[in-house]
This record gives C-alpha cells, structure tokens and sequence, in this order.
C-alpha cells in the first residue's frame, strides 16, 4: 500500500519515514526546506534505536497524495480546513484517512469538509524537527485508532514498521485523555520554553497540573465523555516518558509561529463555556501562550 503524508513535521516524518525503512512506498508533503534535504540526502532519523539516514519520497505538492491508500493528515489543527481543501482533488475512492493532529476535533473537522470519512489516531510520541530532513525522536511511538472497516489492515501495515497500533472501542475517551496531557504540558512548555521532565518537579506545578486536569475532567464529564485509565498517573507519566520532550507548542513558540492552543487549552474553554463551566488555569495558560505568541509575531512590541 502506498502512504501519503500530509504535513511532513516531526510527526508526519516519524511515521512516515517508519514505513519507508520497513521498505513501504511513502511520499512525504512537507515545506521546500524539508523536501529539499529530504529528496538530497533521504530522511535522517535520529531515533533511540537507531540513526540513518531512510529513503523516502517527498514533494512540496498536495497532489503528490493521488493513488496513496493510506493518507496520514498531520498538519497542524489551525491548517485543517486548507488541508481538506488541497486533499479534496487527490484522494483516491478507498483512500484510508487518518487525523494524526493534536486537538479532539480535527478528524471530524477533515470529515466535514470532504464529505468522506476521515478517522482519529490518538498519537503517542516525542520528536522533532532537529533540521531540514533531520528527524530526533525522544520517545515512544505508538498510536490508537477506532474500529472502522479497514483498521485491521491499517494496525497490519504498521506492524510492518515496528509501530504498535491499539484499536479501541473508546477512542473518544482516548482523545479525551490525550488531549488533557496536552493541556497540561503544552502550554507550560511553550511559556517556559522547558522539556517535560524539568516542568513536571517545578514548585507548584504540580498543583497547577492538577487543576488543569480537574478542570479538563468537568468538561469531559459534562460531554458526556468517561476518561479512560487513571489520567492523573498517564499525565505524571509523561515527565518520565517524554522527559526531553518540548511541545510542539513550545516551537511554535519559541520560532514566531501561530500554535495549535487554540484547539488545546482553548477547546476545553469553548466547551467549559457551552455547559456554564469555569476553567480559570486552563483560561490562564491559554490567555500567556497567546500573549507570547503575539509577542514573537509581531517582533517583540
């Protein structure tokens, strides 16, 4: 099967390049710097098990995409609607789409917009863009998916690469989960411009954590939506686990870009507010990531 990626960051890269070393055909769609060094010298993953430099295909061009099977969709959230509007001409009739972004709504964002389905993949990994064509992978690597008709082949194409695929009946309390990870390290990491495992000891931070995923449990609740698993020992796991780890936010950050908060911390907002909730830590880390985002983009004034 032929796979697409769609947004070739670190995580498009990472799954992407995955499937390439385990001799799959994978094109990846990603900014000219990336596909340049990528096309000159392959993708060079620099994992915790190995380091080499993997050929893959790479096209700066949406249309790349045309007689993929399978199309990961890993732009950022705020890039959803134009990444259905630049997949829409291209995907083949059995094309298998998946949402590997942060956020709780993309796939069905991405669903609506191209009138197809589009399924969720719940995505556990630490890496990042280390350079053009350069991959560094801190952690962990494996995704969970809902049951759809096709997801016994997909769970099949991944164990080819050695990537673990969980298929779940509750992949909205999946979503859920990761997404009250996110809240609570996301934006930390982007206002502290710290990994995971200096935030997480912090004085105080514990608490503010805490708050952050009480906050996110109400909302969840009033959703109508169970959590799965003790999410209080997932969220402290993730200081261990991902413990070099900076948020994609952080980078966002830290390079003056516009960041996926918005569909983080600033979803639980939205729907805290649509059920009379208050959510003042998630209000406040999401109030200082947008304020040091306007900072880096309009050059410090």
């Amino acid at each position: 099967m032929k796979t697409a990626v769609l947004g070739a960051g670190a995580v498009g890269c990472y799954y992407g390049g995955m499937l390439a070393r385990a001799g799959r055909e994978v094109v990846l769609v990603g900014r000219p710097a990336h596909v340049a060094a990528i096309g000159r010298d392959g993708l060079y993953m620099d994992t915790l098990n190995f380091k080499e430099h993997v050929k893959v295909g790479a096209s700066t061009a949406a249309a790349a995409i045309a007689g993929a099977r399978l199309v990961l969709c890993c732009v950022k959230s705020n890039d959803s609607p134009q990444a259905a509007a630049e997949m829409a001409p291209h995907l083949a009739p059995d094309a298998i789409v998946l949402s590997l972004q942060n956020g709780y709504d993309n796939a069905v964002r991405l669903a609506a917009a191209l009138g197809r389905p589009v399924h969720p993949a719940v995505v556990y990994v630490a890496t990042e863009m280390a350079g053009p064509g350069h991959l560094r992978h801190h952690g962990r690597g494996e995704l969970v998916i809902g049951p759809f008709a096709e997801s016994a082949e997909v769970v099949a194409e991944f164990a080819l690469a050695g990537v673990p695929v969980q298929v779940s009946d509750d992949v909205a309390g999946q979503l859920w989960a990761k997404l009250i990870i996110n809240c609570a390290y996301n934006g930390l990491s982007a206002i502290t411009q710290l990994p995971y495992g200096r935030i997480a000891p912090g004085e105080g931070i514990a608490g503010v954590m805490e708050d952050i995923v009480a906050e996110c449990l109400a909302v969840a609740t009033a959703d109508g939506v169970a959590v799965p698993g003790d999410i209080r020992a997932a969220v402290a796991g993730i200081a261990r686990s991902m413990a070099t780890q900076k948020s994609s936010t952080a980078h966002d950050v830290a390079r003056g870009r516009k960041s996926e908060i918005d569909h983080i911390n600033g979803y639980v907002l939205r729907r805290a507010a649509a059920h009379g909730i208050a959510a003042p830590v998630n209000r406040t880390v999401h109030a200082l990531v947008n304020l040091l985002e306007n900072r880096q983009i309009h050059g410090g004034r």
